[in-house]
């Protein structure tokens, strides 16, 4: 596309002039048209173009469709007042009617509808877990079950949903003796990092892979000399740039529901696999099992 067509494109989208900034992302794009340099236009004529699949790229993907930077998609976004890229994404949902246009989550039509609502929840799980399995690398989930299998100290960074999931695993490690320890604090997270045995390892889940601290913390992880893991369903995400291996779970990312029941289902899942893959790798953990099974026995009815 051409400059003039680019421009051409621009004056018959078929949005109206908003009054003030405040009226959404695709009305502000609008408003400061005018002002924006040659690459910010680029990237605004792009989101307005393709404003359906741009709502659930990550920066990394939007940036290559368009050819600029990173940086030079973040510009655009403060430029029209929002914090981010993720701001600028939910805003842009938003615009696109956002659940409204896409029809009602299972979860919402629960009050309406409880039959068909609860049908389809397990629809979309089982989907989930037909394509996460599909995602699977089996030579890559080997690798990271050994690396698991043998490292003296496993730390798990993650922050909301992933952040639980990291806990979660965290704790089925911890049964079959591995030392292993989740943080969502990240200060925490950086300082036990930086201690870090020889063999240790990261692992960062991140369900879009554009999780600033997680992404950080793998960075860190690298510059120290551990192994990294990163389990993510973004390809083509920062998470990815600083993990040794990359497990991939299937989600669809929706900027306004973050798509929970697919972010918990797919990694849980994933970690489940992971989990039983390292026991495979430590013939010693099955008597681990029974003793962390009988700590806890008086604690129960």
């Amino acid at each position: 596309m051409t400059r003039s067509e680019g421009a051409s494109t621009m004056t018959q989208l078929q949005f109206p002039l908003p009054s003030s900034p405040s009226s959404g992302a695709i009305g502000r794009i609008r408003l400061q048209a005018h002002s924006l340099s040659p690459s910010l236009r680029r990237v605004a004529e792009h989101v307005i173009q393709h404003a359906d699949s741009a709502v659930h790229q990550t920066i990394t993907e939007v940036a290559a469709s368009v050819g600029v930077s990173e940086a030079t998609i973040t510009r655009l976004c403060r430029k029209l007042d929002y914090a981010g890229f993720h701001a600028f994404k939910i805003a842009l949902a938003a615009d696109l009617g956002g659940r409204e246009q896409r029809g009602r989550t299972a979860q919402e039509q629960v009050g309406a509808d409880m039959p068909t609502a609860t049908q389809r929840l397990f629809q979309q799980a089982a989907r989930t877990l037909d394509d996460t399995a599909r995602l699977l690398d089996p030579v890559t989930l080997e690798d990271v079950a050994r690396l698991l299998a043998r490292a003296p100290r496993v730390d798990l960074t993650g922050q909301g949903n992933s952040g639980l999931i990291a806990q979660f695993f965290a704790h089925r490690l911890m049964r079959i003796g591995i030392t292993a320890s989740a943080y969502t604090d990240p200060h925490l997270a950086a300082v036990s990092i930086s201690t870090l045995p020889r063999g240790g390892v990261v692992i960062g889940l991140s369900s879009s892979g554009s999780t600033i601290d997680t992404v950080q913390h793998l960075k860190l992880a690298q510059s120290c000399g551990v192994s990294t893991v990163a389990i993510t369903h973004r390809a083509s995400s920062p998470i990815t740039r600083h993990a040794g291996m990359v497990l991939f779970t299937a989600a669809q990312e929706d900027p306004l529901t973050d798509a929970v029941l697919d972010t918990l289902t797919s990694q849980v899942m994933l970690l489940e696999v992971l989990y039983a893959a390292v026991l495979g790798h430590r013939p010693e953990s099955n008597a681990m099992l029974r003793v962390t099974a009988e700590s806890v026995v008086e604690k129960k009815y």
